[in-house]
């Protein structure tokens, strides 16, 4: 269940206790539903009993009590439970990462396309200046994974006018230069500096082309071992990180990569929930960016799955003389997964994602 299918299940849960005359209230457009915070447990939670307590007439913890009754119904919800002055936080069945992980494999770099604008032709009134041109060039891909169609036009008045980029960005190649005018939002001023050709981790370009080319490589290298992704639980024990930071077989990186995957003592490996988040919460991102003109929003949450992804690789395959588990091949299929969302991302901003770097 991802992040927006929970929210509509939570909309629900409202709409069911409005029926049954136990809360009188309208039912809001929406529930905002996000990670516990500090104190709070389960995969999600929302505070939409705090926001339905004036209006109902009720302490917030009567509506929580009543909203959790018709959640912990619900195919998906393994329990709920009320924590704070009511906020309610949900655990979803352990099925439901390993549906999303087969959705994303299945869906390959098409993950997050859709047709919610479907027959809508866009508009995008630009100057001629070169950051424009390549966020206008972005956004007519972005928009298009989404089922509308964008015309870009040179003509008054303007419709999308970013912050001019203060030097020649070519200087930096086509990838970084793409990257460099897209990573920031329209109203801030881009970087065109040697930073962003650096291959550390303080660049969060290469950190996103890492993590997509070490999950090839990770692919390779588990083939070599005569194993394949299968989605399952990534939570099982079995494996951990090899003592120098690489996985044990893999194309572990260098002191020249920025230390980007630390060494691990061989324990359970990381918590995969905030990448399960990032990669539920990808088609939104996806549809915000095309109907907000916000190629920015996909470069930063390119960032965020990468930073997720990047903790889990030292886990992926097998050490020394193990036998590759379940857990191995979940975990393959969960790296090989946000693969697919990071090639698709960077495709969608007009950026390689590099088999090998």
């Amino acid at each position: 269940m991802t992040p927006v299918e929970l929210s509509r299940t939570v909309l629900r849960a409202v709409r069911c206790a409005v029926d049954d005359g136990e809360l009188s209230v309208a039912v809001p457009a929406r529930a905002v539903v996000t990670p516990p915070g500090p104190g709070g447990c389960g995969d999600y939670a929302t505070s939409i009993a705090l926001q339905l307590a004036r209006p109902a007439g009720q302490p917030p913890l009567r509506v929580a009590e009543i909203l959790c009754r018709h959640l912990v119904a619900t195919d998906g919800v393994a329990g709920v439970a009320v924590t704070g002055p009511g906020f309610i936080n949900i655990s979803l069945e352990g099925a439901a990462p390993v549906g999303l992980v087969r959705d994303i494999l299945r869906a390959g770099t098409a993950y997050g396309r859709s047709d919610a604008l479907a027959g809508r032709i866009v508009e995008l009134r630009i100057p001629y200046e070169v950051r424009a041109e390549v966020v206008a060039d972005a956004l007519t891909r972005i928009i298009a994974s989404q089922g509308g169609r964008a015309e870009v036009e040179h003509a008054e008045p303007v419709s999308l006018r970013p912050v001019p980029a203060p030097g020649d960005p070519a200087l930096l190649g086509p990838d970084a230069a793409r990257w460099a005018l897209l990573h920031l939002a329209p109203h801030d001023r881009p970087r065109i500096t040697a930073d962003q050709l650096v291959q550390r981790e303080s660049n969060p370009l290469f950190r996103v082309r890492y993590a997509y080319a070490r999950t090839r490589a990770l692919t390779r290298n588990a083939a070599a071992l005569g194993f394949a992704a299968e989605p399952g639980d990534v939570r099982l024990s079995g494996g951990g990180a090899s003592p120098g930071g690489g996985p044990a077989g893999g194309e572990g990186p260098t002191a020249g990569s920025g230390g980007l995957l630390p060494p691990r003592p061989l324990t359970q490996p990381p918590d995969p929930t905030p990448l399960l988040t990032a990669l539920a919460d990808h088609p939104r991102v996806l549809l915000a960016a095309a109907t907000d003109h916000a190629p920015d929003r996909l470069a930063r949450h390119l960032v965020t799955v990468a930073d997720a992804l990047l903790p889990l690789l030292p886990a992926v395959l097998p050490r020394g003389e193990e036998k590759p588990l379940a857990a191995h091949r979940a975990r393959l299929a969960l790296a090989e997964a946000a693969g697919a969302v990071l090639a698709g991302g960077l495709s969608l901003l007009g950026i390689d994602a590099p088999q090998h770097l």
